[in-house]
């Protein structure tokens, strides 16, 4: 995406600038709807200042991406003892893994954290939420593959509150956004946890490589569950996850926490304005 950049540092602001500048922005993943509305409103605020240099419209439109990205309510912020993490997300997200950093972090700041491994449909999908527990010294509840998810999440939470955790996160099947009955269950296990006395905080694990697909996937989470937060994960690989600013521009949803490697301690709260550079260089 240095095509950004270097479109600026050689053209002299005019059309043929604007509509190469949309067409980046949507081979970036921006969105079309996103990258038409940017450029729309970048455009009419150079021209209505007089702006003559690129450089100085290239500025405009980093602020413009920063200001769709900062919104939103911080995470951790239901008021529910123990706080309730339900990540949702589909198969190859990288869910499992962004759930032991997040516990990890948590534990970092002395908070007692438990794992309700609620896949139940994959018993490796339970052996690997178990080996990020052991990592990270968080216990793990979990019943036999092919048990129902929401007697997991009830046993889960009953342990959560028997234990005075300060919160209790929930892994759900990689499910297919697709798949109506998969969709009907997460609702499910959503009401398991509402009628236990308890406010989840819904947290959508995205790839940052899935490109437009992310916003199908954001739309359909959204509908069935609402969605509150994103944690971007496999921000360390080449794609820059330019879909985020469709799905903050779009669906209103905040990006939380970012992913940036394999290790536990890989991840770090989301900051609009190094993403945005980051974008554009």
């Amino acid at each position: 995406m240095g095509k950004i950049t270097q479109l600026f540092e050689r053209s002299t602001i005019g059309e043929e600038l604007w509509q190469e500048l949309e067409e980046l922005l949507i081979l970036a993943d921006v969105g079309v709807a996103t990258s038409e509305k940017l450029v729309e409103t970048v455009r009419e605020k150079v021209e209505r200042e007089g702006v003559k240099e690129a450089g100085q419209a290239k500025e405009m439109l980093k602020q413009e991406m920063v200001k769709l990205l900062q919104f939103g309510k911080k995470p951790f912020s239901k008021d529910s003892s123990p706080g309730v993490i339900l990540t949702v997300g589909v198969n190859g997200t990288g869910k499992t893994t962004s759930i032991g950093k997040l516990a990890n972090f948590l534990k970092s700041q002395g908070r007692e954290v438990i794992l309700a491994a609620a896949d139940t449909f994959r018993a490796a999908a339970t052996e690997q939420l178990k080996y990020w527990g052991e990592r990270v010294g968080a216990p793990v509840i979990s019943h036999k593959p092919g048990g129902d998810p929401g007697a997991v999440v009830f046993d889960a939470l009953e342990a959560a509150r028997a234990r005075k955790a300060d919160f209790l996160i929930v892994d759900t099947a990689g499910r297919l956004h697709t798949k109506f009955n998969l969709m009907e269950e997460l609702k499910k296990i959503k009401r398991v946890i509402t009628r236990g006395g308890a406010e989840p905080e819904v947290w959508l694990v995205l790839d940052a490589t899935t490109g437009q697909n992310g916003l199908t996937q954001a739309r359909y989470f959204t509908e069935a569950v609402g969605v509150d937060g994103i944690f971007l994960a496999k921000l360390d690989s080449m794609a820059k996850g330019g879909i985020v600013l469709a799905i903050c521009a779009e669906l209103r949803i905040p990006i939380w926490f970012v992913g940036t490697g394999q290790g536990l301690d890989d991840l770090a709260h989301f900051k609009p304005l190094e993403f945005v550079e980051a974008i554009i260089s």
